[in-house]
């Protein structure tokens, strides 16, 4: 007996799930800088249309994971009509703007700024800083002794990591990375007003009393060296530290199976530092406590091996 097709073979239903109308594609837009015609897609900032041109635009409180918050005001840069300068890392470009980033004004204020924070704060370990600081010919000794402002004893309350609060130039990527850009925990904030400004967990209280979960990620993403991995910070004093002689390796997490990239930073064999890379998906950039500081049971190897 042979069946009906009709009952053999399953009835193609349509879908009950709207589609939703296609959006025609904004048009790009035209504007100007430094004097030469540029067209970049809409929606995009200053900050990203000067790169697009090959433009290296100076930065310090922004970072590509991060929400800007338009504080260090090193990435200015002068655009026709406006009474001030804006910022590059958070203004969306507009049909016709004429964008100056290298005007006197620009150059000027970017001088500014640097020799105020390298008048106030110890910017040794900015690896970007003293590159910024010969561009603009800043010179921060002429405003007093350096770090003055904010000077204080380096925080070690934990195992994993320090802060050294006199490195802080109160960029707050560590607040938005602890915050709902990343973690979601809101350990910390800024606390205080003007010079009395600083980085401080709830009431002031020691970082294992307060709500943070130790995933690192304002280490991350600071850039003054103000966090630090308490193996590099021990390193550091030790005189043992040498980026110059570590190697880097991207492997992936084997605590569980999201699957984060690690980058992990070896010197004479040994892991000293985890990061993550800024272009995976999976994290962009940020990690759990395990993904950055897990690494240690790699380094118990038995005697003698």
């Amino acid at each position: 007996m042979t069946l009906d097709p009709i009952f053999t073979t399953p009835l193609a239903r349509p879908s009950r799930v709207p589609t939703a109308p296609s959006r025609p594609e904004p048009a790009p837009v035209e504007l100007s800088i430094d004097g030469r015609a540029a067209t970049v897609p809409t929606g995009s900032t200053i900050l990203e249309a000067c790169r697009a041109q090959g433009i290296d635009t100076p930065t310090l409180c922004f970072l590509e994971n991060l929400t800007p918050v338009n504080v260090c005001r090193i990435c200015v840069v002068e655009v026709t009509g406006s009474r001030v300068l804006v910022p590059a890392c958070s203004r969306t470009v507009e049909p016709g703007m004429e964008i100056q980033t290298d005007s006197d004004r620009v150059r000027h204020s970017r001088k500014m700024v640097l020799e105020f924070l390298g008048s106030s704060v110890d910017l040794s370990l900015a690896p970007d800083v003293a590159r910024y600081m010969e561009r603009y010919g800043a010179d921060p000794a002429r405003y007093g002794p350096v770090a003055e402002t904010v000077a204080q004893p380096v925080k070690i309350d934990n195992e994993l990591y320090v802060r050294d609060y006199s490195r802080c130039i109160l960029c707050y990527k560590c607040v938005e990375a602890c915050g709902v850009d990343a973690q979601n925990t809101f350990a910390i904030a800024v606390a205080g007003r003007g010079f009395d400004a600083r980085i401080s967990t709830e009431a002031n209280v020691p970082l294992p009393a307060s709500a943070c979960v130790y995933c690192g990620n304002c280490i991350g993403v600071c850039p003054t060296g103000a966090l630090m991995f308490r193996s590099e910070f021990e390193m550091r004093r030790a005189g043992t530290w040498d980026e110059a002689a570590q190697t880097q390796t991207d492997t992936i997490c084997p605590y569980c199976g999201v699957g984060c990239t690690l980058t992990l930073h070896v010197q004479d064999n040994e892991i000293v530092t985890v990061t993550s890379p800024l272009d995976q998906q999976i994290t962009e950039g940020h990690l759990c406590i395990k993904g950055r500081f897990g690494f240690r049971f790699v380094q118990n190897r038995a005697e003698g091996e």
